[in-house]
Formats: structure tokens, sequence, C-alpha cells
């Protein structure tokens, strides 16, 4: 059976905005002078970006990796914020 991803689809665009924001974040967690509330803030939008295209695509690896990330994303942004 040969699998290929759907391309030009919702969860498609989605997916690749997800991957363009962990960049993004990862960028900004490279340069000490970015304040981290923006690696925080980009790590989370692309995760749940991620976390959305897993349960679209029903792929428990994605939907495992990207909720646990989430979960401790969000525990970080909150402590940040408070």
């Amino acid at each position: 059976m040969h699998k290929v991803t759907p391309v030009y689809t919702f969860d498609w665009y989605i997916k690749w905005a997800a991957s363009l924001i962990v960049i993004a974040a990862v960028m900004c967690r490279s340069v000490e002078e970015i304040p981290r509330i923006y690696d925080l803030t980009f790590s989370t939008l692309g995760t749940a970006g991620w976390l959305y295209v897993g349960l679209v695509w029903h792929d428990r690896a994605i939907i495992l990796v990207n909720s646990i990330i989430l979960f401790v994303l969000l525990g970080g942004l909150i402590r940040y914020i408070v």
C-alpha cells in the first residue's frame, strides 16, 4: 500500500504553517537577546498546529508527541506570564 500525503488541503496548510512557526521558535531560542516569550509562544502555536494535523491524520505518534510537548509548553507559558 502506497500512502500519499494529500496536498493543498486545509491540514496540508496547517502542517506547513506549523512547521514554519516551529522553525521561527527555534531561531528565537538560539538568539539570547530575543525575549523567551517569543520562543514559548511560537513553540506552543506550532506544536498545537502539529497536534491538529496528527488528529486529522489519526497518527498516534504525532498525537502523542505533540500532546506532551503542548502540555509542557503551556505550563512554561503560564509560568512565564504569571
